[in-house]
């Protein structure tokens, strides 16, 4: 069997916000967000369900699974490999601006409903927290007082989650390992739950269609030229430090042998140009 990877946006809209994903989702929020929650989530209403999406424009699309509660609360999920400048105020913004667009005009503040932004991100956000997952509220900063709970940021961080398939302890572990490791899944194992089998099916490649396919293949080509280039932008910047350094460092060594021997000599020792000693020597 070969799976979707579904820490892509595409596919994990295609698991978790199909017409058949409601017990899927349900099961998935109420591991991760509700856990230790009294009241688990009975129901919830997908908004805008999954379709084939569009190949033109990869790089400008913006996927994420919405829901509606049985309490009325919104949640919104996002699956992003891909760190870019601002997304922690991406996040912020936009689940404020769902929280604000729930009220026509003149209609009351106490009408307003909760929103959650649930992000689950291939990369560390909080290097400062040991934690894999992160949850924020609005509090008073010194006695911890709750203002509100009406705007809640979740944040899972995968490379954080570092158990093995027999090492599982429960369902929280079991759709955490789904996420960052469905798409080198090669069969559906005996002790998932049934709720995760189903997640599986939904991503068996062959369960579908050659758009699909070609919409999954386009956007993972698309994260892997993007994380190659970051890469190649890190090492570059990392040679042109080291290189800078490097000529500090002869520059440095120059000065030093200034009052000792000639331009020539110097230039010779430090592979210094004749006409970079004479300046030395002139400002020094």
């Amino acid at each position: 069997m070969n799976f979707l990877d579904v820490r892509t946006d595409y596919a994990f809209k295609k698991v978790f916000g199909s017409e058949n994903s409601k017990e899927i989702l349900i099961s998935f929020l109420n591991a991760i967000v509700y856990e230790n929650a009294p009241h688990k989530i009975k129901d919830l209403t997908i908004v805008d369900p999954y379709n084939i999406p569009m190949i033109k424009g990869v790089k400008d699309t913006f996927v994420d699974v919405k829901a509606i509660l049985d309490d009325d609360s919104k949640v919104i999920i996002e699956m992003q490999v891909l760190n870019h400048k601002g997304f922690e105020k991406r996040v912020l913004y936009n689940a404020a601006k769902n929280y604000s667009i729930q009220l026509n005009k003149k209609e009351e503040y106490h009408l307003l409903n909760p929103v959650i932004a649930l992000s689950i991100v291939d990369f560390i956000m909080f290097p400062e927290s040991s934690n894999i997952i992160n949850n924020f509220k609005l509090i008073e900063k010194e006695e911890l007082i709750h203002y509100s709970d009406d705007i809640e940021l979740i944040f899972v961080e995968l490379p954080r989650f570092t158990k093995e398939i027999n090492s599982l302890e429960n369902i929280k572990d079991q759709w955490i390992y789904f996420v960052q490791n469905a798409g080198s899944l090669e069969y559906i194992p005996n002790n998932f739950d049934e709720t995760i089998k189903q997640a599986l099916e939904n991503a068996n490649e062959a369960n579908l269609t050659k758009d699909e396919l070609e919409a999954q293949y386009k956007r993972k080509e698309y994260i892997s030229i993007h994380k190659l280039s970051l890469l190649k932008a890190t090492e570059d910047g990392m040679e042109k430090g080291m290189e800078k350094g490097r000529e500090e460092g002869k520059i440095e060594i120059a000065k030093n042998l200034l009052d000792i021997l000639d331009n020539e000599t110097i230039a010779l020792k430090t592979a210094l140009s004749v006409d970079v000693i004479e300046n030395l020597r002139k400002n020094n």
